[in-house]
């Protein structure tokens, strides 16, 4: 059997180093805003490339409390619009709407499966006040052109940087996470930088956005007891900030190791039935890959059948997930949304599946996925 994503394997790579930083935390007596947290916050913004790094409970708070700071700052209000990916993961709309900001669903592109920066301009109305991008699949989702929208308009740019840990815009230029104004992490345990439980984080260059979401994460307060903000409870523990710290230091290498991986199935999978591009096996164009790193948090493949091509690889010992079966406009908790026809996002969900791509793997066992791969008829 060959897992989608086998997480004792994974953090098995680095188990001396993680129970040591474990050790240290419990010989400390320390497990909220410790050493340990300064620490992976220090070296977590040196990497991604910003002024500051907040700790918070979950990826999902990160995004919401980056709203939550815009409207305590006065730069949004209840009802203002917030520009997102209409293929994303829910998390990144459940920020928006949980700050009664409006979400705008906009078409990711077919060749990229990111946001489609040709339509993103079309979508601005009066009441728009940021453009949220996410590194869907751990692929760059910025280009030049959104930059120069936001500018050009006056919008925030907020990256969903929950699949990207790592990947660069354009070749070693700026790694996502430093690329807008603010943008949210999770570090769930099966991202390419995973904690032991959740953990998420807030990357930023503003001092008083930082400011002000490390204190509405710490129940709204800059001072004990004195509370400025209506805030709430979210904090990275001691613990996941320690284990997290140990996996930073190996995070490069771990995504060259998915880069490896995913090359061999770019270079090797040949199967008219199962297609690499949601438009087909054509390789990326040189221009468009020159801006599109990733890191490969997941590897999709599309296929018209592609509920059995998932029984077939179960049947032969491949487990795979799909990203994502159901989209959000079709969710039950957003009805307002039911109405729209949104037909790339619904391709994509119709025939994506994700195939295992992490650093634990062997040859061997990718050798035997492609094969089951060119084997389906």
């Amino acid at each position: 059997m060959i897992k989608y994503l086998d997480l004792k394997r994974i953090n098995g790579l680095y188990d001396a180093e993680i129970r040591k930083a474990v050790n240290d935390v419990l010989d400390s007596g320390w497990y909220l805003k410790g050493e340990a947290t300064r620490r992976f916050e220090q070296h977590y913004a040196e990497y991604i490339g910003t002024r500051h790094c907040i700790g918070v409970a979950n990826g999902l708070d990160a995004l919401t409390l980056i709203l939550r700071a815009y409207i305590e700052m006065g730069m949004m209000q209840e009802g203002d619009e917030v520009i997102v990916p209409a293929n994303t993961y829910i998390a990144s709309i459940l920020a928006i709407t949980e700050n009664r900001l409006v979400p705008v669903l906009v078409e990711p592109s077919p060749a990229t499966l990111q946001i489609d920066d040709t339509r993103v301009e079309q979508a601005i109305t009066p009441r728009t006040r940021a453009v949220m991008i996410v590194h869907l699949y751990g692929r760059c989702a910025y280009t030049d052109r959104i930059g120069e929208i936001c500018r050009q308009h006056g919008l925030k740019l907020i990256e969903d940087n929950a699949q990207a840990h790592g990947c660069f815009y354009k070749e070693n230029l700026k790694k996502t996470g430093s690329l807008g104004d603010a943008a949210g992490h999770s570090f769930y345990p099966g991202k390419n930088l995973g904690a032991l439980g959740d953990a998420g984080a807030v990357t930023t260059d503003d001092d008083a956005l930082a400011d002000t979401i490390r204190a509405l994460g710490n129940y709204g307060s800059h001072q004990k007891y004195v509370h400025d903000y209506l805030g709430r409870n979210s904090r990275i523990d001691e613990l996941q900030a320690a284990i997290l710290d140990v996996k930073l230091r190996h995070l490069d290498a771990d995504n060259q190791r998915r880069k490896d991986i995913a090359a061999r199935y770019e270079r090797e999978v040949s199967n008219d039935l199962v297609r690499l591009r949601l438009e087909g096996n054509e390789t990326c164009s040189r221009s468009l890959c020159a801006t599109r790193d990733s890191v490969w948090h997941i590897f999709p493949v599309f296929s018209a059948r592609r509920d059995e091509l998932q029984n077939y690889l179960a049947d032969n010992g491949i487990e795979t997930q799909i990203h994502y079966p159901v989209p959000p406009h079709r969710q039950r908790c957003y009805p307002e949304l039911h109405h729209l026809s949104l037909p790339v996002t619904e391709q994509i969900h119709r025939e994506e599946l994700s195939i295992p791509c992490h650093q634990a793997m062997t040859d061997h066992e990718v050798t035997c996925i492609i094969d089951l791969l060119n084997a389906f008829k």
